[in-house]
């Protein structure tokens, strides 16, 4: 199985490839992992230009002698690129599995919008560098080398799913990147952000028109919450049950997913 790796949004960390190609080589030989040097570039904040990183993503997708694209890393700018590439994705990019989380969010939803692909949600290439990094990726390379079901979220019911960090869902909602998620289990997490944010991010999705179809909504983990000041009272918990009422739709309980080494793979629609 071919796999390409591709950078769309922030500037990736070099010290990260060595130690995912050996894992990769080790515990699934079957792989082979073809790293796209633009994950390596610099243009400010980003891993090239909006141009450069367009154009890696394209190159890979619309090979057909690649099976699958695995995202480097998130960050923020995968929607910089979104105008650029989604008009041009061609038969190739339709036989495809796409792999990532946070940013990659914005090509996730696009994809699925338009049911170009197989996008699922799960750790990213960077992830090796967490600890336990090694069970961490290997969750996304079992899962799209030998369909392993281990890596796949436990909650999986059979219904039809989607999942996003907030920020991101946020950012779709009142846009064409957002997939029609009607009669879907949304599955939700947040990083580094302070609670009344968050609150103001649901907030958001508990009044979105287009979410009104929803199945159900589930929280993943919500980590590395910035402070609050005065301290915030309520349970993150608490708060999305709030929403999901005004939302109208019921509350699921909790996800195995997020900025975590236990992130969870989420293939959008049904696994």
């Amino acid at each position: 199985m071919r796999i390409g790796v591709v950078a769309p949004a922030s500037i990736g960390n070099q010290e990260a490839e060595a130690p995912f190609l050996a894992f990769a080589v080790l515990a699934y030989p079957e792989v082979d992992l073809v790293v796209h040097p633009q994950c390596w570039e610099r243009d400010g904040h980003f891993a090239g230009s909006d141009a450069r990183r367009a154009d890696a993503f394209l190159e890979f997708a619309n090979d057909p002698g690649f099976d699958a694209i695995w995202f480097l890393r998130g960050g923020y700018g995968s929607n910089r690129i979104l105008p650029l590439v989604m008009p041009r994705l061609g038969p190739a990019a339709r036989h495809k599995a796409y792999l990532g989380y946070s940013d990659m969010g914005f090509l996730l939803g696009a994809l699925y919008a338009r049911r170009i692909g197989r996008p699922c949600h799960g750790p990213m290439a960077s992830d090796i560098r967490r600890q336990h990094g090694d069970a961490t990726i290997a969750r996304s390379l079992g899962w799209l080398a030998r369909g392993d079901r281990s890596g796949l979220e436990p909650g999986l019911d059979g219904r039809p799913a989607a999942a996003f960090n907030l920020s991101i869902l946020g950012a779709l909602i009142g846009t064409p990147w957002l997939p029609d998620l009607t009669d879907h289990v949304l599955l939700i997490e947040e990083v580094s952000e302070p609670m009344y944010n968050i609150d103001r991010l649901l907030f958001h999705m508990g009044h979105a028109t287009q979410l009104k179809g929803l199945a159900g909504v589930r929280l993943g983990a919500v980590t590395a919450v910035t402070p609050n000041e005065p301290e915030w009272n309520e349970p993150v918990e608490a708060m999305v049950r709030r929403w999901c009422g005004d939302l109208g739709v019921p509350y699921l309980g909790r996800a195995e997913i997020g900025h975590t080494q236990s992130n969870r793979i989420v293939p959008f629609g049904v696994a």
